[in-house]
């Protein structure tokens, strides 16, 4: 098929609830070229040599330990992956600077750190800055050598960030903003050299400012002392009437939201990425140890409710991949239709993540949770072990927690995820309301029940993931018809349909995965992805009608609920499976790797 087919085919933000997506024109890990590969291997053996043997003296906050290990990963050019070419970076794609998350995901603390310098620390400036701006700051962002960090939170404005109460005002002689405030929660803010810092100017024009370490009137409070990642630093930063120049005066005056939720985007789909590493080292982990650890005289791998916790761990990994590297790939694709089309360089590439927001907040709650899956079921297995500092999986364990608050919290992102879809459906960008009367009308139609013969490979799971978006449609169609302008303050309602959207999404990535990989390889050598597969349909299909039910008796009764809760449990419907035997062939891949195999 040709690239101009292709792009022409891409869907947009949000329209795989809408459309059939094609395996063929889907990114799926196996994908992989060999380069990335490579950045992925080298980002791991960083980790593996300079980080995990250190882990200890990091959690210690030993003094000048983590600003060294971020120096030496810009000097191994780990930093600068996404960064253009001119700026001293290796100016790769987004695929690939998502794999350096990925890879560096399983350094706990280090992950932090690392993530928020190449991330929120860096990015407001390569994205937003002027090219003066750029030229001073992002080549030694690049290196490591200058260290960055993220100022938005506020004691009394966490996810209200727009309620910031840190001020701006021109100096007397026009040459200074002076800054009145305070930030908290600033991971990398006991060493950072560079910060983005969000402040009112003039008491309501939310802008972005860079302020560097020195500016006076600049002061940071002591490390916090936080439940997990214990060796990031955290801190708040302090100011008073603290003189930023008004050329490091970032982004246009009142324009600061824009900046903040932008990279809010990017940051969401590289929380997933990072969590799938530190998912992929905490189960390799506990597989080992699972088939090491031995109860009445056998290891306790071989037990089937150690089978069945493992399975899961598996199962909730890959399908995240599925998805996460799915969206990525789209990102990518339209940062290059922007380019093509004459776009500067920071806003394709802010182009291509606004378009996928929803995709990224959704990833953001699936990878954060999945990560606490693994991480729990990690210290189950390891018994009275896991609750013992001896054992790395407590650790894991409690740096994961940290990932269902920070780049807004999974309610939030919850909500957005809806509420994303329907700005954009009233703007026509995406046609919600003609998918939902079908599905309306469909429901008052007799049931095809059809001749129960496939017609073709993966017909039935095809028909049960297009049956979930009908689901979908349904709840989210007849809520909006009811509630009209009140939906948005029924946030139950919206986090029912959130859930079954996150489900379905999931669900169909790993679908068109497992079918991308059967049509290469033959169904008979994909045994243990079509078992994950199988198994996430058929459990989805359970959570999917469980919050379907939830959200439709919150707004719905008599016979229009009853109408409605019919039509979501044939929507919902699937045929009986073995998933104990799917899971046990599942886990005796993982044990019989002794490791996370994929």
């Amino acid at each position: 098929m040709s690239t101009t087919t292709q792009q022409n085919n891409i869907l947009k933000g949000g329209e795989w609830l809408i459309k059939e997506s094609s395996p063929f024109e889907t990114f799926i890990p196996e994908d992989f070229s060999e380069e990335q590969q490579m950045v992925k291997d080298m980002c791991a053996s960083f980790l593996d040599a300079e980080v995990l043997p250190i882990l200890e003296r990091i959690d210690k906050l030993e003094p000048g330990l983590m600003p060294s290990l971020v120096t030496k990963a810009g000097e191994q050019g780990l930093l600068g992956a996404s960064i253009p070419e001119q700026y001293g970076g290796l100016g790769k794609d987004f695929i690939t600077s998502n794999l350096v998350s990925e890879a560096l995901g399983g350094g706990f603390s280090f992950s932090v750190a690392v993530s928020a310098h190449m991330g929120i620390g860096t990015l407001p400036i390569l994205y937003f800055g002027n090219e003066q701006q750029k030229e001073k700051y992002i080549p030694k962002l690049a290196t490591g050598e200058w260290k960055g960090a993220y100022g938005l939170t506020e004691p009394n404005s966490g996810s209200d960030a727009l309620g910031a109460k840190t001020t701006a005002k021109l100096s007397d002689d026009g040459k200074y903003y002076l800054l009145n405030g305070q930030k908290c929660w600033i991971t990398n803010g006991g060493f950072a050299d560079v910060y983005t810092v969000f402040a009112k100017i003039d008491g309501d024009k939310f802008s972005a400012f860079i302020v560097e370490r020195g500016f006076e009137g600049f002061t940071q409070g002591a490390e916090e002392h936080k439940m997990g990642i214990k060796g990031s630093s955290t801190v708040q930063l302090y100011f008073q009437d603290c003189k930023v120049p008004v050329e490091n005066l970032l982004g246009e005056v009142g324009r600061g939201h824009v900046i903040a939720f932008n990279i809010l985007n990017i940051g969401r789909l590289k929380l997933a990425a990072a969590a799938l590493g530190g998912a992929k080292r905490a189960t390799s982990t506990t597989i080992q140890y699972a088939n090491t650890r031995e109860q009445f005289k056998t290891p306790i791998a071989s037990f089937g409710a150690i089978k069945n916790k493992l399975a899961e761990m598996a199962i909730a990994m890959w399908v995240c991949e599925s998805a996460l590297y799915r969206t990525a790939k789209w990102v990518d694709d339209k940062e290059h239709e922007l380019l093509s089309a004459g776009k500067p360089f920071s806003e394709a590439v802010l182009g291509g993540a606004e378009e996928y927001a929803i995709e990224c907040a959704m990833l953001k709650v699936f990878g954060s949770e999945m990560l606490d899956l693994v991480v729990d079921e990690g210290v189950q297995i390891h018994g009275g072990n896991g609750y013992s500092d001896e054992y790395v999986i407590s650790k894991a364990y409690r740096d994961s927690r940290i990932n269902r608050i920070y780049e807004g919290t999974n309610e939030i992102n919850r909500l957005l995820t809806v509420d994303m879809v329907l700005k954009r459906a009233m703007k026509g960008r995406l046609d919600l309301m003609t998918a939902a009367m079908n599905v309306q009308k469909e429901l008052m139609s007799i049931p095809d029940f059809g001749s129960g013969a496939d017609e073709e490979a993966f017909a039935k799971e095809k028909k049960i993931i297009a049956n979930f978006k009908k689901a979908i449609l349904l709840t989210a169609g007849a809520a909006v018809q009811k509630l009209m302008m009140k939906i948005e303050h029924e946030q139950e309602i919206l986090m029912h349909i959130a859930d079954m959207a996150i489900q379905t999404f999931v669900a169909e990535s790993a679908l068109l995965r497992v079918m991308k990989l059967a049509e290469r390889k033959g169904e008979s050598a994909v045994a243990y992805e079509l078992d994950i597969t199988r198994t996430w349909l058929y459990d989805a299909a359970d959570i999917i009608n469980k919050h379907g039910k939830n959200a439709i008796n919150a707004f719905a009764d008599g016979d229009e609920q009853r109408m409605m809760l019919l039509g979501l449990k044939r929507f919902t419907k699937v045929e009986p499976f073995n998933s104990k035997e799917a899971k046990r062939r599942i886990a005796a891949k993982l044990t019989g790797e002794n490791r996370y195999p994929l």
